[in-house]
């Protein structure tokens, strides 16, 4: 996407970033449900009990 700091008006930044997104490329699917490389808290949690 464009460098849209120096527009002062912010209309005129939002048409910008509209134009740059529909003139980009679609990205690709996920292969990776999301979140999936984050830390599982849940089962953190239930250690912490026995301790």
């Amino acid at each position: 996407m464009a460098d849209t700091t120096k527009i002062a008006d912010k209309l005129e930044r939002k048409q910008l970033k509209r134009a740059a997104r529909k003139k980009a490329a679609p990205k690709a699917k996920r292969t990776t449900p999301r979140g999936s490389n984050k830390q599982k808290v849940k089962k953190l949690v239930r250690g912490q009990s026995k301790r």
